[in-house]
């Protein structure tokens, strides 16, 4: 489960072939203890509970690395490497 980026506490990770639990592409976001598989298409929580204010941060940079994020889920689904991608600043 590689850590695609890390801001404010917050990692972002996307796990290797993880494409059949939630049938759609997605990140797992940990902060604090809290943990979330969080929609890259709209930012909405498909499982887990993570603080709002943490998670409003995750979706802004949802917002911004959209194409990157597709990308690298395209990457994680075949089992290939994954790249970095700019925390939110």
């Amino acid at each position: 489960m590689p850590t695609v980026s890390m801001f404010y506490g917050i990692l972002v990770l996307i796990f290797f072939k993880d494409n059949e639990q939630h049938h759609t592409p997605h990140i797992h976001v940990r902060y604090q203890g809290k943990k979330a598989a969080v929609s890259i298409e709209d930012g909405s929580v498909l499982a887990g509970d993570f603080p709002q204010r943490q998670l409003r941060m995750v979706q802004v940079w949802i917002d911004i690395h959209k194409d990157e994020l597709l990308a690298n889920w395209e990457l994680a689904v075949n089992g290939d490497e994954l790249f970095r991608i700019p925390p939110l600043q």
